[in-house]
């Protein structure tokens, strides 16, 4: 097992030099507009996947892979020595399809907001299902804990008015 750290150098260097190589000494015409996107390596340094997008459409998008299939062999043996790796890695070439995954994307992000929209729109023009005041309150109820709340407070203010014979005051209030 290799560092994590001499993974990423190495992934990224590979990335590197198959986008020069690609660019500079690669000749075939079925070679559309590409661009090397990413790439990623096993942490036994062994196996390669290079991540690619071609501008274009299907058509495009499939000579690129048989032109990208056909060079892997000198793409493999320039990454190869440029690594100074033991074993050159074999390279997998995989079509990243970015922009299909950002119009996707896109279209639920405005999906979404049309929802939301609309959920808006609803909620600005309902009113509650229920009452109000939702919970049933009797007044009798209501009328006896009021008047006997009042009878409470009053008592305890008039004993907390009285003091002992020593002065002090009487009750909870210790002033």
């Amino acid at each position: 097992m290799s560092d994590p750290a001499k993974v990423r150098r190495h992934a990224e260097r590979i990335r590197e030099l198959v986008a020069s190589v690609v660019r500079s000494q690669i000749k075939d015409p079925r070679l559309g507009m590409i661009t090397i996107t990413d790439a990623r390596i096993t942490a036994d340094l062994r196996d390669a996947t290079v991540f690619y997008t071609v501008l274009g459409d299907a058509a495009a998008q499939a000579s690129t892979a048989a032109a990208l299939e056909s060079a892997k062999g000198m793409l493999r043996s320039t990454v190869g020595k440029a690594l100074g790796l033991r074993h050159s890695p074999t390279l997998t070439f995989v079509l990243d399809d970015v922009q299909n995954q950002v119009k996707h994307i896109d279209d639920l992000l405005t999906a979404a907001r049309t929802a939301d929209a609309e959920v808006q729109r609803l909620a600005a023009t309902s009113s509650y299902a229920g009452d109000a005041q939702p919970y049933r309150v009797d007044e009798d109820d209501e009328s006896t804990e009021d008047e006997s709340s009042a009878d409470e407070s009053s008592a305890g203010e008039s004993s907390a008015d009285e003091s002992s014979a020593d002065g002090e005051p009487r009750g909870g209030d210790r002033r």
